[in-house]
């Protein structure tokens, strides 16, 4: 009897507690689910418009799942933390345990970190794009993709170079494309005894039956260097960027057959 007659005081003591608990506590609680019910409501509202926004903006395509999925990501850790204060939760334990996992996460992934930091900054300044031909890290190439964490770079051996994007953002990059053009330097020696003039008439003649040769910039022909046994010619034209190495295969060639058709004869070149 006296056992029964605990078990119900403690029951009773149980539930004046849970309900003074219930008093206490329970607005708040339904105050913190209401909170988050339309908090993630409208961050779901936010995203679709977020998505919209961007698909209206010139915004690398790379870029807008990172940016909204960040966003919203850093909208609901928000909201969790609200919800957390209105229903009087203590967040000191759990600010230095995501602390302490932060600090851990960056320390092991710090060189991932800075590729994928590098990736987003070439991404949003453009140093290059793809399609454009760059040298980079002793790699002349065309790029074929650029990533958050890796830019992938096909040489024109058609090798696939994949560079790491902390080596582009702090290292020099030639972007060969970037002005549209590129300047074709060739260095002729002959002898004396060959008439400069005529030497002129011929590459004046190859440039312009040359298709692959802008009219601008201006060609530049003339002698850049006196030798006791010879003279040098210099010929700087501009070329495409696009097939650069193709154009300047085809007129050195052209060039070759029309000095060897004209008589005149490069060192080297057999006299008979």
């Amino acid at each position: 009897m006296q056992i029964n007659e605990l078990m119900n005081k403690k029951v009773e003591h149980f539930y004046d507690k849970f309900y003074d608990w219930v008093l206490l506590k329970g607005p708040v609680v339904l105050l913190g689910i209401a909170v988050l019910i339309i908090g993630l409501w409208l961050i779901r509202i936010f995203a679709r418009w977020m998505r919209n926004r961007m698909q209206h903006k010139k915004i690398n395509s790379s870029l807008k799942p990172f940016f909204l999925s960040v966003a919203v990501v850093v909208l609901r850790i928000l909201l969790i933390f609200l919800v957390m204060q209105i229903m009087g939760i203590q967040l000191t334990i759990f600010a230095a345990l995501v602390g302490a996992i932060g600090v851990a996460a960056g320390l092991a992934l710090s060189g991932t970190m800075q590729n994928f930091a590098s990736g987003v900054l070439i991404l949003l300044l453009k140093p290059f794009r793809v399609s454009d031909n760059i040298i980079a890290q002793g790699q002349e190439g065309t790029v074929s993709s650029i990533q958050l964490f890796f830019t992938v770079v096909t040489t024109f051996d058609n090798r696939t170079v994949i560079i790491p994007n902390s080596k582009l953002s702090n290292e020099v990059i030639i972007n060969i494309s970037a002005i549209g053009s590129r300047r074709l330097d060739l260095e002729l020696k002959l002898n004396y005894g060959i008439d400069l003039s005529k030497v002129r008439q011929v590459i004046d003649e190859t440039i312009t039956e040359s298709k692959s040769v802008l009219k601008t910039p201006e060609k530049r022909v003339g002698v850049s260097l006196l030798e006791t046994d010879g003279y040098k010619v210099m010929i700087n034209v501009w070329l495409n960027s696009h097939g650069f190495h193709d154009a300047r295969l085809i007129f050195q060639e052209n060039l070759l057959e029309n000095l060897k058709s004209s008589g005149i004869k490069l060192p080297g070149m057999d006299s008979k």
